[in-house]
Formats: structure tokens, sequence, C-alpha cells
């Protein structure tokens, strides 16, 4: 006779999710408690609480005015104009086409960045930063430790920057789900307790190599940068010129 099954990727999300029935979820969390799963359900978790606290307020927002009351053609002469509008428009299309896919092109790329760097570098931090307790998983003092075991799971070696120059000491770091394998996180926190993170993935594949890029994800900066399957986040609620400061410090030593 077989044992029960071992939960997949989905029995994870439903959990993780709320979307299992209250018999179920004490089934699953009573059968996660010798497993490692378990932590991954506690950081999709964490995850769901900063996409909440990151999108919640927009379901609140009015619909803009313009899609409430369209505007409306009341004559042949309306007509006829948005006929000659129509007109050029089509003839400016016809001669931007080039522009207009290279300009396409662009904005495909950079949401791609965004998805794949800002985001989650942002969520990691909103989610992560404020603990008191538990804000990582490998304190500072195993810094040894932390480094090897990242630098396994992510398959790639990974060095710690030192920021004592400019005031930040490293707290520790931790594991995070991927896109498509692993992340890591290490926190530096200042003398005011001001904290800021590096995320770190070593999957990226088919996105351009960068230079320092700025991205916001609500009220979170993040300056990141991609250098062969390497992606790199310094982020942080610090003002732009501020954060840009950490990340060239950082960048210094990553790539030196």
């Amino acid at each position: 006779m077989t044992g029960p099954r071992r939960p997949d990727a989905n029995d994870l999300h439903a959990l993780a999710d709320g979307q299992l029935d209250p018999a179920r979820a004490a089934e699953m969390t009573a059968a996660l408690a010798e497993l490692p799963e378990a932590r991954c359900v506690a950081d999709y978790q964490r995850i769901n609480t900063g996409l909440h606290a990151l999108y919640d307020h927009v379901l609140e927002e009015p619909a803009p005015e313009r899609l409430l009351n369209p505007p409306r053609a009341s004559s042949w002469r309306a007509r006829w104009a948005g006929a000659g509008y129509a007109a050029a428009a089509l003839a400016l299309l016809v001669v931007g086409a080039t522009g207009g896919w290279y300009a396409r092109d662009s904005m495909i790329k950079s949401r791609q960045e965004q998805i794949a760097m800002v985001r989650p570098a942002a969520i990691a931090h909103i989610v992560y930063a404020v603990e008191k307790r538990h804000p990582v998983e490998v304190g500072a003092d195993e810094e040894e430790h932390l480094v090897r075991w990242l630098s396994n799971r992510l398959k790639h070696q990974l060095k710690v920057p030192k920021l004592d120059t400019i005031g930040f000491k490293l707290v520790g770091g931790r594991l995070l789900p991927g896109e498509s394998g692993t992340a890591a996180q290490f926190m530096y926190e200042n003398a005011q307790g001001r904290r800021m993170t590096l995320y770190v993935r070593a999957d990226i594949n088919g996105l351009r190599e960068t230079a320092f890029r700025y991205g916001d994800e609500g009220g979170v900066g993040v300056f990141y940068w991609i250098d062969g399957p390497m992606g790199y986040a310094i982020t942080g609620q610090f003002g732009r010129e501020e954060l840009l400061g950490i990340a060239r410090k950082v960048y210094e030593q990553l790539e030196g």
C-alpha cells in the first residue's frame, strides 16, 4: 500500500492562496509539517501579502472619466472630420511602420525586464524588510555558510558586497522562489535601521544585457542590471540618487 500523495506545485499554491476547503487545508498543513515544501507555502503566502500591499488600492480607484463618457460624433461634420483624422492616422502609420516596430520591440523588452527583475525584487523587499525577528534565513554571523549555500542553489558563485564604508552592514540572506528556478536576497541595514536588499537571479535567459536601469514598484525604488544569465537588483525605500550611489558601490564589487 502506498502512502499519501506528495503535494505538487498546484497543491502548494492552492493552500497558499486559500483555495482549499478547511478539511483539505488542515490535512495538507499536517502532511507538510515534516516536509521542506512547508517553507515554499510560507514564502508564497508572504508574496501574496506583498502583492496585496502593492495593488489592493487599485480596486477602489474610480474608473477614468474618459471611459465613462466617451466622445460621440453628433453631426455629419464630426463624422467627416473623424474620417479625415483616420486617413491621416493611416498615412502616419504607413510612414512610421518601421519605427513603430522598433518601439514596440523596445517596450516588450522593458516589460520583460520589469517582470523579471523589478517586480520580484520589490515584492521580496516589501515582505521581508519589515520583519523584526526573522528578516533573514541565515544571519551575517554565518556568512561563509550563507554564500556557499546560496551559490549551490543558484548554481553560480555569488559574492557578498561589503558596504561598511557607506554605512550599511550585512544582516544576512535567504533563498527565494524564482520564475524558473531560485533567487537570492541579501539584506543590509544602516545605523538608523533603514534596510536595503540585493536581489540576485541566475536564470535570466533571452533578455538583453543592460547597464543600470531604474524601476519603481509600489513606492519601492529598484536599480537593476543584467549580465549574461545573472540579474542583480538593489532595492529600497530611498531617494533615487541615494539608491543609485548604493547600487554603484555594489556594482563595483560584484563586477570588479
